[in-house]
């Protein structure tokens, strides 16, 4: 059987590995981790083809560990069991280092699945390294997400699918065979989405099909591939273009766009619980408190389309787009805790003002801590005009209503009572 031109081409060491300067460099946090001997269990987040799999290989080679790997798709509780076994039982050549197992798409394992390797990664008995597409915070079981380090791997650049041609054409024995000239490469980046398996997959595939000698165009190149082969490609470029369209359609109130975006979606089998997460963060982001509601029929879809799936998910997921699209916007909200978060990372960590101190025993009584506060309860309408900032930052201003019905009846309520004081 022919092994593929991307299985040929993969690296065998940090030297030879393209892209992800921020991890693998000189200064690169794995290249630390390799330098020290000390490699801790990791978790590999990024979009699919950068080299999450390459890595985990060359960190298991360069430290001279044992190697096993899993995938989530087909892989259960015993095949992790039993590979904990071996990993206890090895008393050989590295005997005095643990193994490393390497489990793709490790956000595809269910809680138990993740329960299972909880032991293990605790006691050192292996050294986990997993690799997803998905956000770990909402598909890595909290108690392993606290055990790993999480390290993203970006896109790659068009610099890097570049070098990964010219190296085909240069080190690769059977490419090596054929007279090629690139002449144009847009196509061939374009086709690959930044996935470097793809795009060698595509290139070989076009050599393969052609005589000696070959030129490369884009014209050449996209008469090749069948471009109606993939409607849509889950963990491709076009899963982050359409799902990117989708959001934008319901931000810009546009219920027939967001919906046909949605029907791609889900013609190509994407994850319900990816489309029904964007929507819960779309709702509070471009929605907000100019209808609360949005958040609740948003939050209600997520846990229906979990429990539901499809395709009965559909039907729900539809509702609640055309609900959000044809809803009040406003990203007040989202504005003001990024201006917040802005203004305390450029103040540090301001003290808290003694009056507003919890005041749990007489020493800190006698410190004063929480005197002269007001308790709002105890006056007309519930409300006192007293100061809860910093006094640096005091009078400082996050939170500007949107234009809209909702955060109108807010501006007026803040401007009965903090008119003076923030300018509503």
């Amino acid at each position: 059987m022919n092994t593929p031109l991307a299985e040929r081409l993969r690296p065998q060491q940090l030297a030879d590995f393209i892209g992800q300067e921020h991890l693998v460099s000189e200064k690169g946090i794995i290249t630390q981790h390799l330098s020290s001997g000390h490699i801790p269990s990791l978790l590999f987040w990024g979009p699919p083809g950068v080299g999450k799999t390459t890595l985990a290989q060359i960190i298991a080679h360069e430290s001279k560990r044992p190697f096993y790997t899993l995938s989530a798709i087909n892989a259960g509780v015993k095949d992790v069991r039993e590979i904990i076994e071996k990993a206890k039982q090895n008393t050989g050549l590295f005997a005095a280092k643990n193994p490393i197992l390497f489990i793709d798409e490790i956000h595809r394992f269910s809680k138990s699945q993740q329960d299972s390797l909880l032991g293990a990664v605790e006691k050192g008995i292996i050294t986990l390294i997993g690799a997803t597409t998905e956000n770990p915070s909402f598909e890595v079981i909290s108690a392993l997400l606290s055990r790993c380090q999480v390290y993203i791997l970006n896109s790659l650049e068009r610099k890097h699918l570049e070098l990964l041609l010219q190296n085909a054409m240069e080190k690769d024995v059977e490419i090596k065979k054929k007279e090629i000239k690139l002449k144009e490469t847009e196509a061939l980046l374009q086709l690959s989405g930044g996935d470097a398996r793809r795009l060698l997959n595509i290139f070989e595939l076009i050599v393969n099909s052609e005589n000696s000698p070959i030129e490369i165009t884009n014209e050449m190149v996209m008469q090749k591939v069948q471009k109606n082969t993939v409607l849509y490609d889950k963990v491709g470029e076009q899963h982050y273009d359409i799902i990117s369209a989708f959001i934008k359609s319901i931000r810009g109130s546009d219920p027939n766009a967001a919906v046909y975006w949605l029907a791609r979606m889900i013609e190509g089998g994407e994850d319900v619980k990816f489309i029904a997460r964007r929507l819960l963060i779309l709702a509070s982001e471009d929605i907000g408190n100019a209808n609360p509601t949005a958040l609740v029929i948003a939050n209600n879809t997520f846990q229906s389309v979990h429990t539901i799936g499809y395709p009965e998910s559909r039907i729900i997921l539809s509702q609640c787009t055309i609900y959000l699209a044809t809803s009040p916007k406003s990203n007040a909200s989202y504005m003001a805790i990024k201006d917040a978060q802005q203004l305390v990372r450029q103040t540090g960590d301001l003290p808290v003002p003694l009056h507003l101190r919890n005041a749990p025993t007489n020493l800190m009584k006698e410190l004063d801590y929480g005197k002269n506060y007001q308790y709002a309860h105890s006056y007309e309408q519930n409300f006192i005009n007293q100061e809860f900032l910093p006094d640096i930052i005091k009078n400082t201003k996050f939170y500007e209503p949107g234009n809209n019905a909702k955060e109108n009846s807010f501006r007026e309520f803040l401007r009965n009572r903090w008119k003076d004081k923030y300018g509503y």
